[in-house]
């Protein structure tokens, strides 16, 4: 990725004292280097040593960098609307912490809406808004809106950037070939005041940053920018595939973001392995891919016909088993990076069937609000990855949270999320006592709250870490989940409320026809490609236990009631994006949700304070509801979505 293009005196003494004066803001604490606006160290990123000494200076000195970017904030934004109706002038710490709430996005979200609208930046940041950041969280059934900078972008390539040098650290040799990302933008909006609305990582591949980068010996593409930048995502997942499919001898590294992209890419490749393969037999580019840039720049990288690699490519491809089909397409791939913690965590499994035993890699821990984390073992196994944040992104604060019930049972076991008898409730906000970067606890539970240097101040991320231990005096965070979210396929976030709103609007159908629905639950299925909603509905006849006779029209039209009761991300990635299946209701015998709380109370729960699960991650326990499944339905329809 690029490095920030501003000049520093001091690049090559990274922790020189700087010759500015002590006053001004973009000045460390003393014994720290010169920097740039924003407090990013210059330095180039083909240079690992540099990197990871900057890497190790940051984690050596959290503290005093912490304190210097809290104080650049407060300097720099205490005259906004928002702050000095609690600072009162002040740019003092203490009184930052005493006076300013923790927040959620709704207290917020009425200062995003007057941007939106054409209000002025300043009202919650002295920097110039350039864009809103559309977040995979929902408020109104509608994206929030997240604000950025132009700063910001420089902080991301500063970010990026530092990626390298850990890598390189733990596989050798990666400036020898390219990776194949398979990247993609999202759709966008411009909101009344003409700011753009987009998602983050569209914003930055569509930035300067990215498309103007110098050249990294160690960040070399098989897709061409215009193949990225394709707003078409089935041309635009065509033309990748078909030109790492060309390069397949020069690529080390394979990846996308998420798992969940990663795999929607092998079943693409499943379904249109042939037409690649005649493209590349021919060196012509299907007729139907249509987006100038694109074709342009893949008819290069296919440049002649290439039979002898078409026939490769199409023995692979027509075996029986796809197993291990990474690493026989990709021969030199030395790991799979995509993020597999989280809700991603539910993909280990079928990425390890097609990678043939290849390393996944997750290398950073980051949201629409802020870049977090690096992950500083990037070969740790899934289930042991853990995030170095980086003191210089922002200012971190944590609530702490308690994980277990009042019996000492872990409720994770069972439904995977926390919930009032096993998480304490949010606490209100004039309780509200935060933990500093510095000073939380290993093995301890905490809510991340962050403020920014792009208007977010105290603001309640909504992610559940856990300390996992220390790189030199920075914290090192496993993601446990997101609070509240109960359902993820893709980016989508589903909580236990948008849930049970849904199920409300669809069960009124089948009462209508005296039929009751008893109890329900849901899990996230990924078994198949791409994933689904699994609703377990257990029904009854009114004045009487026995199943009713149902109408398969009236069980697909719950379906898609459900579906369109959703929000606008959930409806975005399943009609625009096909990264979510269609949603499926299992109707359950009479006793199965009684069987369930056996095996919840079999496993610590008590009886007294047991809730039905509104979701379920056990596999034991999804076993138990499959096991009483007496039908099925799917929804026929995809549901309305609209770029508003």
């Amino acid at each position: 990725m690029r490095a920030c293009p501003i000049s520093c005196t001091a690049v090559k003494q990274q922790f020189s004292t700087c010759s500015r004066k002590p006053k001004d803001v973009n000045q460390m604490t003393r014994g720290n280097p010169c920097q740039l606006p924003g407090m990013l160290p210059n330095y180039d990123p083909n240079d690992n040593e540099a990197g990871m000494k900057i890497l190790e200076d940051l984690t050596e000195n959290v503290e005093q960098i912490q304190q210097r970017v809290l104080e650049e904030i407060i300097t720099r934004n205490a005259r906004t609307d928002y702050l000095k109706g609690f600072l009162d002038g002040q740019f003092d710490k203490q009184v930052f912490k005493k006076t300013v709430p923790v927040v959620n996005y709704e207290d917020i979200k009425p200062y995003i809406e007057r941007i939106a609208n054409g209000d002025s930046s300043n009202i919650i940041s002295a920097e110039p808004i350039i864009e809103l950041l559309t977040s995979s969280g929902t408020s109104g059934g509608q994206p929030k809106m997240m604000p950025s900078t132009a700063e910001d972008l420089h902080r991301k390539t500063f970010f990026y950037n530092l990626l390298v040098p850990v890598m390189n650290k733990y596989v050798d040799g990666l400036d020898e070939g390219k990776a194949m990302y398979l990247l993609f933008v999202k759709p966008e909006t411009k909101t009344p005041s003409g700011l753009m609305a987009r998602p983050v990582l569209t914003s930055y591949y569509k930035s300067n940053n990215f498309q103007n980068r110098p050249f990294n010996r160690f960040n070399v593409f098989t897709s061409p920018d215009e193949t990225i930048l394709c707003s078409d995502s089935k041309q635009s997942m065509y033309c990748q595939l078909l030109c790492g499919l060309v390069q397949r001898q020069e690529v080390l590294r394979v990846g996308a973001v998420f798992a969940s992209a990663f795999l929607r890419a092998i079943k693409f490749l499943e379904d249109n392995w042939k037409e690649l393969c005649s493209n590349i037999r021919t060196g012509h580019v299907s007729d139907w891919i249509t987006d100038p840039g694109c074709r342009k720049v893949v008819s290069l990288v296919l440049n002649k016909p290439k039979p002898e690699l078409a026939d490769l490519i199409e023995h692979e491809c027509s075996s029986k088993s796809w197993e291990g089909i990474i690493k026989k397409l990709w021969p030199r791939t030395k790991y799979i990076e995509v993020i597999v913690t989280g809700s991603m965590a539910q993909y280990v499994s079928t990425l390890e069937y097609y990678s043939g035993g290849l390393p996944l890699v997750s290398t950073m821990y980051a949201s629409s609000e802020c870049y977090f984390g690096i992950n500083f073992k990037p070969l740790s196994k899934p289930w042991d990855v853990s995030y170095t944040l980086i003191p210089n992104m922002a200012y971190f604060e944590f609530l702490p949270v308690k994980e277990k019930n009042e019996d000492g049972a872990q409720y994770v076991q069972c439904n995977g999320v926390c919930k009032e008898n096993c998480m304490e409730k949010e606490t209100e906000k004039e309780d509200v006592e935060t933990v500093e970067l510095v000073d939380v606890k290993l093995g301890q539970y905490y809510e991340l709250v962050v403020t920014t240097f792009t208007g977010l101040y105290r603001y309640r991320v909504g992610d559940i870490l856990m300390v996992t231990g220390f790189h030199n005096k920075a914290p090192q965070f496993r993601f446990v989940h997101r609070r509240n979210v109960v359902l993820s396929i893709d980016t989508d976030k589903t909580s236990e409320e948008d849930l049970l709103k849904a199920v409300t609007k669809a069960k009124v159908i089948v009462e209508s026809l005296g039929i009751l629905l008893i109890e329900y639950t849901s899990y996230a299925d990924t078994s198949s490609i791409p994933g689904h909603y699994v609703l377990f509905w257990e029904l009854t006849s009114k004045g009487n236990n026995h199943l009713p006779v149902l109408d398969p029209k009236i069980m697909e039209q719950c379906c898609s009631t459900v579906e369109e009761s959703l929000d606008s991300v959930y409806r975005r990635c399943r009609r625009k994006d096909n990264s979510i299946g269609p949603l499926e209701i299992r109707v359950v015998q009479h006793g199965t949700f009684d069987a369930l709380m056996d095996f919840c109370v079999s496993q610590g729960s008590s009886v007294n304070q047991y809730k039905t699960p509104r979701c379920i991650k056990s596999g034991e326990a999804i076993n138990i509801l499959d096991s009483r499944v007496v039908t099925r339905f799917f929804s026929q329809k995809a549901p309305f979505w609209e770029l508003v």
